[in-house]
């Protein structure tokens, strides 16, 4: 089950490498390849590692949907180094489109790399009376299906022109999270209205405040 998804700022003090990044992971993505970005924290700042174990992954991707409880193949430390890759891979191609420039050709192949993992994939199981029969595995039965549904999730968002003109990076000057934007207007422009659009608003309040005084 995903937690409430609420931004909230990491510490100054906090000790660094983290030991586990689960604390600080929150999902304003608004799907899970923008979500998938965002385990990396303070991009504009420190750049906090929030996937730090092969235990946090499998974690992640069970809380963001993509992965079942019951998986039968657990993370191991390739996999880890592998999701780190798509996922810079995903931001590398979300950076180029918000700055109006070509996407790298490494990051698309990469992406690309891992849509074979979003097909079906067969399996052969046993019906109640313990008959063969052939049938398909779940999606998120590994880590690596569960990576291509997130990497098949940023080929559709890229790759089509009205899904593009949705990826957002939030306003705010302190905060870097991506967000796909569904609002009917088109024009949200912080990744939360509780934390970074109150945060802006109460700014632009005390600065009128000192105008004014």
């Amino acid at each position: 089950m995903r937690t409430d998804p609420s931004a909230r700022d990491l510490p100054d003090d906090l000790a660094l490498p983290l030991v586990t990044g689960e604390p600080w992971w929150y999902w304003l993505g608004g799907r899970p390849a923008l979500d998938l970005v965002n385990t990396r924290r303070e991009r504009w700042r420190r750049r906090v590692e929030t996937l730090v174990t092969p235990a946090d992954l499998g974690l992640w991707l069970e809380r963001a949907g993509v992965m079942s409880e019951a998986a039968d193949i657990a993370v191991t430390p390739e996999v880890l180094a592998e999701a780190r890759d798509l996922r810079e891979a995903i931001d590398a191609c979300v950076t180029a489109l918000l700055d109006g420039t070509p996407s790298p050709r490494g990051a698309v192949k990469r992406i690309d790399s891992w849509l074979k993992f979003a097909g079906a994939r067969p399996a052969l199981l046993l019906d109640p009376a313990g008959v063969p029969v052939l049938g398909e595995r779940g999606e998120g039965h590994s880590p690596r299906r569960a990576l291509g549904a997130i990497a098949l999730d940023a080929a559709r968002m890229l790759g089509d022109p009205g899904e593009r003109a949705r990826v957002r990076v939030c306003a705010s000057d302190t905060c870097s999270a991506r967000f796909y934007d569904r609002s009917p207007s088109g024009r949200r422009r912080w990744c939360s209205m509780r934390t970074c659009g109150n945060e802006a608003k109460a700014r632009r309040h005390r600065a009128r405040s000192r105008v004014t005084a």
